[in-house]
């Protein structure tokens, strides 16, 4: 879509894209903005921006299948962060966390220096918009529980049940 022969679907400047891929939990979204991967969504989704198949998107694609064939632990996406200041401080803590293992809100809300923020790492880790790259799916609540996901409870309980099954598989990527 344009306007006045500029299109407007851009953010900072950029144009965005999106697409869809069907894994083993069913179909997500990749979404880009010309510098890096900015969404990560469950389902099949019309964002703004252009549908098109780009070469980050389709190598997002890839690491998502080797991730799903329990072949990739560590992703090395390109990624763009479109948030506040505290979330994307969150949403960097989450990729610190190991394949495989889980660790609590509390625990990230001291990695970030705010040791009471559990409820606003709560949030920022609800809001975190590339999921399974940036694995907010491995964090649970205190009593060791797991509690609310963007893709359910199901799912949330599938990823860590992938990880942990592939654990010990050697990384091919």
């Amino acid at each position: 879509m344009e306007e006045y022969g500029i299109p407007i679907f851009r953010r900072n400047g950029r144009m965005k894209y999106y697409y869809d891929y069907r894994f083993p939990i069913g179909n997500l979204t990749i979404e880009e903005d010309g510098h890096g991967i900015c969404g990560i969504y469950f389902g099949i989704k019309k964002l703004e921006g252009e549908k098109k198949n780009t070469e980050l998107i389709r190598e997002a694609a890839l690491q998502l299948s080797q991730y799903f064939d329990g072949r990739r632990k560590k992703f090395d996406l390109k990624l763009s962060y479109h948030g506040t200041e505290f979330q994307i401080k969150v949403w960097k803590a989450l990729e610190k966390i190991p394949y495989g293992e889980t660790c609590t809100y509390k625990d990230i809300a001291e990695s970030v220096g705010i040791p009471k923020g559990c409820r606003a790492v709560g949030m920022a880790n609800n809001r975190n918009p590339i999921v399974i790259v940036v694995p907010c799916h491995r964090v649970i609540g205190m009593n060791g529980s797991l509690t609310g996901y963007a893709g359910g409870l199901e799912m949330k309980e599938y990823l860590l049940d992938l990880e942990k099954r592939n654990q010990k598989l050697k990384e091919r990527y």
